[in-house]
């Protein structure tokens, strides 16, 4: 064939130019230990699919106790990652060497989002053990539902490269999205089509964003879009701020950032209550993650810019959300779970606040602030929606009114709920709450954002009194008769308000064990 291209006057093609000068840069081995954490999340929603279809009825029971010891060896696999230098899978060939050219590292940063997202779930599923039996809803699905959305939260803090950003992020809402709907009173249908429909528009903006950002730097990799920013040709950077905007707008969406945050009140009132406690720790904590890989590792350059942009979103945050919890009557149905919901928007605003300050500051140190405050409001807030599903075995309401008292009913879910509303509000001794709070203001102080911390000082003042205000009805006399207390909680709810009780009280005793985030590097 070739000498007779060469007779007809065509050059000869040498066959040893059609191979790979290195074959065997192409040929990666996976690191399996540090994939192993959403890995086995992952492998544990399929063994509960498999396990759906194979058991009995009678047996399906067994499928609750299964997402918990799937969830709980996924948070055993983040130990051995513990120890040493970052380690980092999926690369580019020749990029092994180090940590840029990788769509997965698992850094410090990833380790500790990967914990607070996998406890959380651990936490929600515990949590949804009485619920799935009680409201007799589809085992198989819900927790296979469960752990998909936990597998995605545990791959999203490790990714390094935009594709697998928004895959993961998806994998996180598409499962959520069925789980809201799987309360079935008339509400739950209308919460997750408000969810789907605020996630799909965002989820649509975002890859217009990452679109721009990829035509402009010609990468999907963190790093490699951090460099191109920095040396990008006049005529493209309107595209790359175009790019890098919408990409933010699209995360403000899934953290539920004012004005994007519309969806959250309807959504975790029409939710079943362990699924709504899930979406505002593990779903909010994987936005943030994503956020914070986005600013700090790929727009890196246009630091000031974002950053004042997050700032005015925190303070706008902040304040519709405690405005808004302000206003909750106390005699509307769900009042409860919405005051929640409206306190998580205003949560999300404290949060916004360290990542505002890394633009500014020009490093990612800052943003321990934000990931030791996310560890312990995803603790506390996980309990009160565990003290909201003790109140709603009574009082399927749920208003703020059926509170009253609670201390006469059931004394120890009372005690809790006041320690929790104590951490979230930062008043002593839910002393974690208040450190939590105090690093996010120094985080703002040292940053040159003195205007934003003076408004997160007054809306903590704002959020002292209508958590007071509940914390005050928790030990009033009860509008009726005291109801004699009925049977007893279900072991499962009972652990869950007891484990997040004592995690909340060990970190008021001993706060440095989350406050040490922030003095480390995160990257």
């Amino acid at each position: 064939m070739i000498s007779t291209l060469h007779s007809l006057g065509q050059p000869a093609v040498n066959p040893t130019h059609l191979a790979v000068a290195n074959p065997g840069a192409l040929i990666q081995s996976v690191d399996w230990v540090a994939i192993a954490p959403p890995l086995i999340a992952a492998l544990a929603a399929l063994l509960v699919l498999l396990a759906d279809l194979l058991l009995p009825e009678a047996r399906k029971r067994l499928l609750g106790p299964l997402t918990a010891v799937g969830l709980l060896l996924a948070l055993l696999a983040l130990l051995p990652l513990t120890g040493g230098q970052p380690r980092a899978t999926f690369c580019l060939p020749g990029g092994q060497g180090g940590t840029g050219g990788c769509s997965y590292v698992a850094d410090h940063f990833a380790l500790v989002f990967q914990l607070l997202v996998l406890g959380g779930a651990l936490i929600a599923a515990l949590l949804s053990l009485h619920t799935v039996d009680e409201q007799r809803l589809p085992a198989g699905e819900y927790w296979f539902l469960l752990l998909s959305s936990a597998a995605g939260a545990a791959l999203l803090p490790a990714a390094r490269d935009l594709a697998t950003l928004v895959i993961a992020l998806e994998v996180v809402s598409l499962p959520s999205f069925a789980l809201v709907a799987f309360k079935r009173d008339g509400r739950g249908g209308e919460a997750a089509l408000k969810f789907f429909l605020s996630s799909v528009t965002a989820t649509a903006v975002t890859l217009l964003g990452v679109s721009f950002l990829y035509a402009a730097t010609g990468s999907l990799h963190l790093s490699a879009i951090a460099d191109g920013l920095g040396h990008l040709p006049a005529q493209l950077k309107p595209l790359a701020e175009a790019g890098a905007a919408l990409t933010l707008v699209g995360f403000a969406f899934k953290v539920a950032a004012v004005p994007f945050h519309f969806w959250v009140p309807d959504t975790y009132a029409g939710a079943p209550l362990p699924v709504a406690g899930y979406l505002s720790v593990v779903g909010k904590a994987a936005g943030f993650a994503g956020l914070a890989l986005i600013t700090n590792l790929g727009l890196r350059p246009y630091g000031h810019t974002w950053g004042l942009l997050l700032a005015v979103l925190a303070a706008v945050t902040m304040t519709a959300g405690n405005v808004a919890a302000l206003r909750q009557r106390a005699d509307s149905a769900q009042g409860a779970v919405r005051l929640l919901a409206w306190s998580s928007v205003a949560q999300a605003g404290y949060l916004l606040v360290p990542l505002a300050a890394a633009g500014y500051a020009g490093s990612a140190h800052p943003l321990g602030a934000t990931v030791a405050y996310a560890l312990i409001y995803g603790l506390v807030n996980l309990g009160a929606f565990g003290v909201a599903a003790v109140v709603a075995r009574t009082s399927p309401a749920n208003r703020l009114d059926d509170y009253q008292g609670l201390f006469a009913r059931n004394r120890w879910a009372a005690l809790a709920l006041a320690f929790f509303l104590l951490c979230l509000a930062g008043l002593p001794p839910g002393v974690v709450g208040l450190f939590g709070k105090v690093v996010v203001f120094r985080a703002a102080v040292d940053a040159g954002l003195g205007w934003l911390a003076v408004l997160m000082a007054v809306n903590v003042v704002i959020a002292l009194y209508y958590y007071l205000l509940w914390l005050a009805k928790l030990f009033a006399p009860a509008q009726e008769p005291t109801v004699a207390a009925g049977a007893r909680l279900p072991r499962p709810l009972a652990a869950t308000l007891g484990l997040t009780a004592v995690g909340a009280v060990v970190l008021s005793v001993a706060p440095q064990l989350v406050l040490q985030v922030v003095s480390g590097s995160l990257f």
